[in-house]
């Protein structure tokens, strides 16, 4: 592969990407480096899934330049490449709707072949790092039960389990805590702040528009708003309630509590009042 900055888990250099004479990312860059853990803020429709398309090379950017592990693209092997990514999303659970009889472990298991379902010889190594990821997500109990019979969290957790299976340098949660009950929620983000701290873990990019998912763990954001970014840097500069206001086209009011950001949106006679 073609190295490029190796000391840049991602490097995004002023790149666009136009569609219908629509701007979808307009002039964006962005560095994400070793050690830190974004969280990637925006509306729906604000250009969210085409950034990480562009990161993971299912969408080429019109114009600028894109780095990911050291490997500029257009001079890398993208599929090779992506073996370093991994990428949960609720889309990824559809694919094993249809597989129902799967259980919890192959599901896991799976993600060592990128494959939905299993066609491979398993090796008891890899026999021995499913159970460990499953004891780590607290599911090694639904291991044998099945697809259908998983509740969303444990589903969750065995889909995150499954990237974590090849050992990807970079892991990307797309709303990872979309359709989850409260408890499910708080349970999920657990094990993803417990998977954060772990030094010899993966660069996490958490994809969401629900500010109380950014774990303490998460050390920068980036806000995205119609294609354009608002703002990018450490957490405590970016999460703001004049920045997130912008972002998310409402006025909100943000407080900070166990080191992870609540907001609401304010009510009119606020709205007003904080004018005069």
């Amino acid at each position: 592969m073609n190295q490029a900055d190796a000391s840049h888990v991602i490097c995004l250099d002023n790149i666009s990407w136009i569609r219908n004479g629509k701007d979808i990312l307009h002039h964006v860059s962005w560095e994400v480096e070793k050690g830190q853990h974004w969280a990637i803020l925006g509306l729906n429709g604000s250009g969210k899934t085409t950034l990480l398309k562009m990161i993971t090379g299912y969408e080429w950017p019109n114009g600028g330049q894109v780095s990911v592990l050291g490997n500029l693209y257009g001079k890398t092997n993208i599929p090779e490449l992506r073996r370093s990514i991994g990428w949960v999303s609720t889309s990824l659970d559809d694919k094993f709707q249809f597989r129902p009889s799967d259980t919890a472990l192959e599901i896991v298991l799976s993600g060592k072949f990128a494959s939905i379902g299993l066609y491979e010889d398993i090796k008891q190594k890899d026999l021995d790092q499913a159970i460990e990821l499953m004891e780590k997500f607290n599911i090694r109990h639904v291991e044998n039960q099945t697809v259908a019979s998983l509740s969303q969290g444990e589903k969750r957790k065995a889909m995150i389990a499954r990237a974590l299976m090849a050992s990807p340098k970079l892991l990307i949660l797309d709303e990872p805590c979309n359709g989850l009950d409260i408890y499910s929620k708080e349970e999920l983000l657990t094990s993803i702040e417990k998977m954060m701290t772990q030094s010899d873990g993966p660069t996490v990019l958490y994809v969401t528009h629900h500010i109380e998912e950014i774990v303490p763990s998460i050390s920068h954001a980036f806000l995205l708003k119609e294609g354009k970014v608002i703002a990018q840097g450490s957490k405590k500069a970016t999460v703001t309630e004049p920045l997130l206001a912008e972002t998310f086209k409402v006025p909100v009011s943000l407080e900070w509590e166990n080191k992870r950001p609540w907001i609401r949106v304010k009510s009119q006679q606020e709205t007003m009042k904080a004018g005069t």
